[in-house]
């Protein structure tokens, strides 16, 4: 009996009930659905309504309207009422839900209720009562059910269908009114037999759940169905308080088959007619069955050297198509490769379909698709296939490829049956060889062991004269022990091991006598079957791995050994085996087949029936191998490499680390990298997470908003002569990024643009009669676009046009205007949806005089939407809900959250019985959980500090087939591992609910932002604008990211982030982090204004407020950095009204003073600090700091020093500070000063700040008239950096976990800067002159042969390119006289 459990304590009440585990009813019929649904309606009795969904049942007690939808809940039983249903409890394999509804719909009756008794069989039999004729479900006869002798794991209940059948269903039941039932099995089927498969669901859960009463009936539906005659039932667990006991049935229908046998040297050859062929797509079914690993399954070619083939190479199935039959291609290209171990005698589904140049490969339900090389379509092939090996009648073949052997069945060719035909004799057919439509391949009978402790015990035959033993065996494990003997005494003993992949043959003798090694064989663990042969006789020992001659190793050894009185494979028993055995390592894990003890065949059915030798832990009659990189859950080109019992993947070079190679390394963005402190520089960027998309290289520009840079190959001037519209230049732009990654770039970013300069001599933009466009570009989508740089897409203009001064008022493009002189359509594309442009087309420059000429600037994009993007929850009950999760595989989620609250529900999605959930479980704790059908995992990670502290926090929580991982900042990571052979999938069917639960309790308070899931952005703030109780954004980013400002930087929020405020620091950029520098030219000076600058800045700080009235400071802190190689030299002096002063210099021999003179009536305080020579052209760093008498002094952040003053405590109303020279010293300043503030300072000074003043800044980047003035040469510089190089640094491998400011910023071309804008551009302009004249003489010289009239002319010299422009445009200029130029 079963209870259902009802959550709605109301008068109306609904429980659910998963469409897995229903029907029938006691007292309830079901009828069905047909084609109008996905399953059964349920007829209740008076007072019972049944409503199904797509995916539950739901049963409703009382009231009228609920019966109607299902709930949206997910179902928490509160209550039971004291009503039981008897349930025939039916379990659907777990399955996407697409393909559980693919089942034959007409293939479920049952199989096994009229079968005679002798199709019944097992391991044993309890009594005569108990025998397996009395296996039927629901009979009594007997003692009602099958029940064996002993209950143990090599127990098992056998049925013959008589033939063979396609089964979608089996239950079981315990034995009647008994304590007999078994609560888990195994399900094994053979066609014939022997060479017992296991079914498995999932490609990774074995066991089937059984039965937890003896009469009640566990139903399981099977998918994929199994094609088979025989079925095997092995019990793996039981009542512990009874016995074995099964009742078993069997569902499905019988199916026709045709089968035809290849024996390894015959073909045959199909020609079908034209009008048998679809117009659209080749269709080509078949199944096959073999023992060998390599062979041809179909071939077809044609008369241009076009061919595709269907091969086994390595128990492997390899598609080749494009390669005729000359030598085959290696895939990739024209090829691909599918399945693993297909040489294991069961039955392979294989589909291939032909369509123009693609072709579509299903092996076993796993389907690729490859495109053949060249242009002719592969349904232009010849009008013939060949099955079983490469048959071309009149055709020169001149390679040859092992021919197929073993069975193909149910041969299809675009709907007509190739076996059948063959059988009709019908004249399509040719056949070659001989070949037999039955399938009669002997079946080998294997052996698996299960486990590192598992053996086989084998008698030997201690009376021979010496030994020989022959197998074969396949495995994944690199090390293991094969095979030990136990010696007759005086006898040598014989050990087999694996190691690192090679077998190694020891001889252990007794003390006194000689050891023997013998090594063979490499990468024997790669899955495949590998024979061995061992002989030892009285005076050699030798050792044959694999048939191969190549492979095989034959040493000689002069030992004593005789045949062993026993042989254990897979192990060695204690104290039993001989010297050396126990000390190796674990036992072998494999399969074992075809042994054979002195030249005597083991039947290890024999063993199997307890008559021959002994085993342990061992399956007979089935190899148990899997491939577990098949599928391949290593992502993104993860290489996978396994053992027995487990897969692991190797991220090396792929981008992405974890235990699948699915959470990215670098970040999606340069926004990301800018927040976790990147300067500008090289970045990998992988805009799309853990997407199929690989990272990329791009440059980021770390302004205020990071700029991402992509460049091309279009980079360079390129000038356009001859091209038409018949033969027009053709410019194809190739991105440091694929196509889908950059539109997934600009997807992303807040806003793109590139530059075009564009200009042109009598050629035209639009045709002047009909408006055709002569040229156009191509964006991202690869649309035409025939506006141009600075225009809208709408407005079909150039800048010009939309400014109104064009050169000619009816044209809206200056190059319309058709002139003999160089017309400028100069401007940058802006507009994001069309960006970037991959293809620029320019027709009309083919008429005397024509030339266009045009270079397109990197792509730029700016900003990051998603990084920002946030939504706030103000109550419990609201949330915001999106499309159902899709992550069956593989899970990643990853936001930011920030609240107040001590716990709330992040987000939740739900499946029928799945789920997946991230909340906030106390102020200390996360946790993450879900289900995938093993029950419910959880993973959690504990806080030391408060997470509800209106802080950013980071989750990144994780779920893949091998593990389960979750961080929050950068705490340590939790983790847990999948089970194995555990369900895999997960799979979710309602609405994803983010802030909150589908009952509305338990939801979060406060915001989420940068919610990604699977690499997938979900913008909260556009589904918050209509979401009551949500609001989009969320402020507060200071208290998380004001860390980030440096150097007196203020943080100051913005509607989307913060930026720092530079304004009273002195340092400059995002987070005020660039020194402000400067070299001093010889007699320079600055002098900066300090009561102009207090008179403005009266809402500072209280400190500040001093300033202001008097101007007399207690206190000051100063802080900067110099170089320089002069002494004496004046490196800063503060003057005040009241003629005291304070100055810096460096004396003559190097050494640094101070002098404070706070009191006019006495002689200045001189402070000498002769730390070392600081006129040594290094820079150097000076932090001086004040508080009434007692001065602070620290030099190059080590050397400190604290000296009292004795001439005041008060600099009373300060009035200037003066770098370089003094212009008016006055007769109250030192002599000292005076002479080094005579000779000034030449240098550099860098990072100058004194208390909340940034003279420096003041000086070179001026905010306000007054302020400071600047007498001599004083140019900005990058002199203040000590590791400065002016270059770009590539940071591959930074990762960001905090975020930084937004404001606007320009774009960045480069990263370089100059060190003196004067001498640059003395420079510059010489060589301009230089570069000018060289540029026309080559251009007199090349003269039209630069150019073709179809393609892009690349010159080799950028420079010489723009220079010859630039030349014709500087004549051009003077000739006209008042026209401006606008290229530079």
């Amino acid at each position: 009996m079963r209870r259902v459990c009802f959550n709605q304590p109301g008068g109306s009440r609904t429980a659910r009930i998963s469409r897995s585990s229903v029907l029938p009813l006691q007292g309830v019929t079901t009828r069905t659905l047909g084609h109008h649904g996905p399953g059964p309606v349920l007829e209740a009795p008076a007072g019972l309504a049944f409503v199904q969904s797509s995916e539950d049942a739901y049963v409703h007690f009382g009231g009228s309207g609920a019966a109607h939808s299902a709930p949206s809940a997910r179902p928490m039983p509160s209550f039971c009422p004291s009503i039981s249903l008897s349930v025939t409890t039916r379990l659907q394999s777990r399955l996407p839900h697409q393909e559980s509804q693919e089942v034959g719909h007409n293939c479920d009756k049952p199989l096994a209720s009229a079968l005679p008794p002798a199709a019944f069989s097992s391991s044993s039999e309890l009594s005569s009562s108990h025998s397996p004729g009395f296996a039927r479900l629901n009979r009594r006869d007997g003692a009602g059910g099958w029940a064996p002798l002993t209950s143990n794991k090599n127990q098992w209940l056998q049925i013959d269908l008589g033939e063979r059948a396609e089964v979608t269903a089996v239950a079981t039941q315990g034995g009647y009114g008994s304590s007999s039932w078994v609560t888990s099995y195994l399900l094994m089927f053979s066609d014939s037999g022997r060479n017992w498969k296991q079914y498995r669901r999932e490609d990774s859960i074995s066991g089937f759940p059984g039965n937890t009463n003896a009469d009640s009936v566990v139903q399981h539906g099977l998918w994929p169905p199994v094609e088979t005659r025989h079925l095997r039932f092995l019990p793996v667990a039981w009542n512990p308080d009874g016995r074995i006991g099964m009742r078993v049935e069997v569902y499905g229908c019988t199916r026709r088959s045709e089968v035809i046998d290849f024996d390894g040297k015959s073909s045959l050859l199909y020609r079908f007619a034209k009008n048998t062929r679809s117009p659209e797509k080749d269709i080509i079914s078949l199944r096959f069955k073999t023992m060998q690993s390599d062979g041809i399954l179909i071939h077809r070619e044609g008369g241009h050297g076009g061919s595709i083939s269907l091969e086994l190479v390595t128990g492997k199935l390899l598609l080749r198509t494009g390669s005729g039959t000359g030598t085959p291609p290696s895939p990739p290209p024209g090829g691909l490769v599918l399945g693993s171990l297909l040489d294991d005698e069961h039955w392979h589904t294989v589909l291939l379909e032909c369509s123009g140049r693609q072709v579509s490969l299903t092996l076993d339900r796993h389907s690729r698709h490859v495109w053949a090389h060249g242009g002719r379509s592969l349904l232009d092939l010849d009008h013939e296939i060949s099955f079983g090996g490469i048959l071309a009648p009149g055709k020169p073949v001149t390679f040859q490829r092992k021919s197929f052997r073993g069975c193909l069945e149910n041969i299809n060719v675009n709907g007509e049956d190739i076996i059948d035909l063959a059988k009709r004799h019908r004249p399509q057919i040719l056949i070659t060889g001989n070949i037999s439509f039955s399938c009669s391949h002997p079946q080998t009978v294997p052996a698996t062991f299960l486990s590192t402790r598992s053996y086989l015990a084998l008698p030997g035959t201690p009376g021979e004269d010496g030994a020989s033993v022959s197998f074969q065996f396949r495995t994944w494990n690199s090390a293991g022990l094969l095979l030990s003997s136990q010696p007759r005494p005086g006898s040598g003993g014989l050990l087999l091991t694996l190691k690192d992949g090679s077998l190694k043959l020891s001889v252990h003798l007794p003390p006194g006598h000689a050891q023997g090694d013998i090594t063979a064989g490499v990468g024997l663990n790669d899955g495949r079957w590998h024979s061995v042969s061992l002989m030892a006789t009285r005076s050699h020992l030798s050792m044959r791995v694999d048939e191969d001659v190549a492979s095989t190793v034959h040493t000689v050894a002069s030992v004593e050994t005789y045949s062993g009185v026993a042989y254990y494979f897979g192990g060695c028993l204690p104290r039993s085996s001989g010297p050396g055995c126990e000390h190796t390592a674990g036992g072998f894990q494999g399969c074992l087949r075809l042994v054979s003890i002195s030249g005597r065949d083991v039947d290890l059915i024999s063993v199997q029936q307890g008559t021959l030798g002994s085993f342990s832990d061992l399956h007979i009659d089935t190899c148990g191998i899997l491939d577990r990189c098949l599928p391949n859950y290593c992502e993104h080109d993860g290489v996978c490499s396994q053992t027995w019992t487990d897969f692991r993947c190797d991220c090396s070079s792929t981008g992405y680390v974890g235990a699948t190679c699915h959470r990215p390394l670098y970040e999606p963005s340069c926004e990301a990298y800018k927040h976790g402190g990147g300067p500008s520089g090289l970045y990998h960027i992988d805009p799309d997470g853990s997407g199929p998309l690989q990272p990329f290289p791009a440059f980021c520009n770390m302004t205020d908003v990071p700029w991402t840079v992509l460049q091309h190959n279009g980079s360079a001037l390129t000038r356009v002569a001859g091209a038409s519209k018949e033969s027009p230049h053709w410019a194809v732009l190739q991105y440091t990024a694929s196509a889908e990654q950059l539109l997934v770039t600009v997807a992303r970013a807040s806003r793109c643009q590139q530059e075009l300069v564009l200009r042109c001599r009598r050629s035209r933009l639009q045709d002047p009669q009909d408006g055709t466009p002569l040229s156009w570009w191509l964006g991202g989508t690869n649309e035409t676009h025939t506006y141009w740089a600075g225009s809208l897409p709408d407005a079909q203009k150039c800048t010009c046009g939309l400014e109104g001064d064009c050169v000619d008022p009816q044209y809206h493009c200056n190059c319309d205007a058709d002139q003999d002189e160089w017309a400028d359509d100069t401007g940058v594309l802006a507009y994001k949806e069309h960006l970037p442009v991959t293809q620029i087309v320019i027709t009309d420059t083919d008429r005397p005089g024509s030339e266009a000429a045009y270079r397109l600037g990197p792509l730029l994009c700016q900003g990051d939407r998603s990084f920002w993007n946030s939504a706030s929850f103000h109550t419990e009950t609201s949330y915001l809900h999106f499309p159902t999760f899709h992550g069956e595989l593989s899970a990643d989620v990853s936001f930011f959250f920030k609240t107040t609250a001590s716990s709330g529900v992040f987000l939740e999605n739900l499946g029928i019985t799945d789920f997946i959930s991230l909340e906030l479980r106390s102020p200390v704790e996360v946790a993450f959980s879900f289900d995938v059908g093993n029950g419910p995992c959880e993973v959690t990670v504990q806080s030391p500090a408060p997470l509800n502290d209106d802080r950013w926090h980071l989750v990144r929580a994780e779920r893949n087939v091998k593990e389960a991982s979750l961080q929050v900042d950068l705490l340590p990571q939790g983790t847990q591992q999948a089970p194995k052979d555990g369900h895999v999938l997960l799979q979710l069917n309602s609405q994803l609910f983010v802030g909150g639960t589908a009952t509305r309790q338990r939801g979060f308070l406060g915001c989420i932002r940068s919610l990604q899931l699977n690499g997938k952005a979900l913008d909260l703030e556009e589904r918050a604008k209509v979401t009551p109780g949500v609001e989009p954004g969320c402020p507060g980013h200071c208290s998380t990211y004001g860390h980030l400002c440096l150097h007196g930087g203020q943080c100051r929020e913005k509607p989307q982030g913060f930026v720092c405020d530079c304004e009273l620091s002195a340092y400059s950029g995002p987070f005020c982090s660039s020194e402000i520098s400067a070299y001093f030219g010889a007699g320079s000076s600055v002098t900066y204004n300090f009561q102009e600058y207090y008179s403005l800045s009266t809402n500072s700080s209280s400190h500040a407020a001093s300033f202001l009235g008097d101007l007399t400071l207690t206190r000051e802190t100063i802080s900067f950095s110099f170089r320089t190689a002069q002494t004496p030299s004046l490196l800063l002096y503060v003057d005040s009204f009241y003629k005291e002063y304070l100055s810096v210099i460096l004396a003559r021999n190097g050494s640094l003073q101070i002098r404070y003179k706070l009191d006019i009536h006495q002689d200045p305080d001189v402070l000498n600090f002769n730390f070392k020579n600081l006129a040594d052209g290094n820079l150097h760093q000076v932090k001086i700091s004040r508080e009434d008498g007692v001065v602070f002094v620290e030099v190059n952040q080590k050397m400190q020093t604290q000296v009292s003053l004795s001439s005041g405590t008060e600099f009373k109303a300060i009035k200037s500070l003066m770098l370089g020279r003094i212009l008016e010293p006055g007769g109250h300043v030192d002599a000292d000063t005076a002479r080094a503030g005579a000779r000034g300072f030449p240098g550099c000074l860098s990072a100058l700040q004194f208390e909340r003043a940034a003279p420096l800044k003041a000086a070179l980047r001026p905010g306000r008239p007054g302020r400071a003035s600047v007498r001599g040469p004083v140019a900005p510089s990058g002199c203040g950096s000590q590791a400065w190089d002016g270059s770009a640094r590539e940071h591959p491998h930074a990762r960001a976990e905090h975020s930084g400011p937004v404001d606007e910023g320009e774009p960045m071309a480069g990263a370089t800067r100059a060190d003196s804008a004067v001498i640059g551009g003395v420079i510059a302009v010489v060589l301009f002159v230089l570069l000018c004249l060289a540029a026309v003489a080559i251009r007199l010289y090349q003269q039209k042969s630069l150019y073709t009239p179809r393609e892009a002319k690349r010159p080799e010299n950028q420079g010489t390119a723009e220079a010859v422009l630039r030349c014709e445009l500087r004549a051009q200029s003077t000739e006209r006289g008042n026209q401006k130029e606008h290229f530079f």
